[in-house]
């Protein structure tokens, strides 16, 4: 179980991505030391309506540059050896518009 009041909220950045939500949620420690959560957060049915199924990674700063870096790499890999004649800016125009229209409901 985790101790909340050994962790305060600094910054926090949500994407939403369909039927995804991530949170990059960046926390301090009581000895200002900085970590990273990346959340991943999916809204699931049942009978009595709906609930919240929850995956957390933490990051921690000493290993930063190496999450990038592998992340990067292997993105990069998918898109030009994988999947080289794949439009990813649809996607993205795609996203933005959806986070357009969120905002208006917001």
């Amino acid at each position: 179980m985790e101790d909340n009041r050994d962790k305060a909220e600094v910054y926090s950045k949500r994407v939403k991505a369909g039927k995804r939500t991530y949170f990059f949620d960046v926390k301090a420690t009581r000895g200002n030391d900085y970590y990273l959560t990346i959340t991943e957060s999916k809204k699931r049915y049942n009978d009595t309506g709906f609930t919240y199924e929850k995956h957390k990674i933490f990051l921690y700063k000493e290993d930063f540059e190496k999450f990038i870096e592998a992340l990067s790499e292997t993105v990069q890999h998918v898109k030009t050896e994988l999947m080289p004649d794949y439009d990813f800016t649809q996607i993205d125009s795609r996203n933005q518009d959806e986070e357009e229209q969120d905002y208006k409901w917001e």
